[in-house]
């Protein structure tokens, strides 16, 4: 009996700690530089002053490819209030297949590939895409999702954040 008094408080820990992690704690971004694909850098310092949601994905991700044109959706909608989206292939991403990708798909925000994997480890050690990582203004971490969003909560939260001076 007491095993399982232990067993449901471990597990009650384990949600709640994890409910933390993913959940609306604003703990600040980690500082990363993401290369562009056009050569340039981005750094997460520079993100600061936009709302801004921080997509990792991959090319052989289903559910990241199936997302995408929201992610565009959302990005056009937002970003003449002070939103931006930065898409940050993963490691094990071939940059042929990525560059191919977001050539053809005309992907209108800027795109990353984490060619070390540095960035998806500083972001708490992201390896399940996609992981996506919504980011106030002053450059902290909001709201993490990992697998595709609500994308109506999604922009609720984008909204509020947007309404914040």
């Amino acid at each position: 009996m007491k095993r399982l008094v232990y067993g449901a408080a471990a597990a009650a820990a384990l949600v709640l700690g994890t409910t933390a992690f993913l959940g609306t704690g604003a703990a600040a971004a980690p500082a990363s530089t993401f290369v562009l694909l056009d050569g340039s850098q981005k750094t997460t310092a520079q993100l600061q002053g936009k709302v801004t949601l921080v997509n990792f994905w991959a090319t052989s991700c289903v559910t990241c490819v199936a997302e995408m044109p929201q992610i565009v959706d959302t990005y056009q909608r937002y970003r003449d209030r002070g939103f931006d989206t930065l898409a940050v292939a993963m490691s094990y991403d071939p940059p042929s297949y990525v560059v191919n990708y977001a050539q053809t798909r005309k992907l209108p925000f800027p795109v990353a590939i984490d060619n070390t994997g540095s960035a998806a480890k500083a972001w708490g050690d992201v390896q399940l895409t996609p992981t996506t990582f919504v980011l106030d203004r002053q450059g902290r971490i909001v709201k993490r999702y990992v697998g595709q969003p609500d994308f109506a909560e999604l922009h609720r939260l984008i909204e509020k954040l947007l309404a914040q001076a």
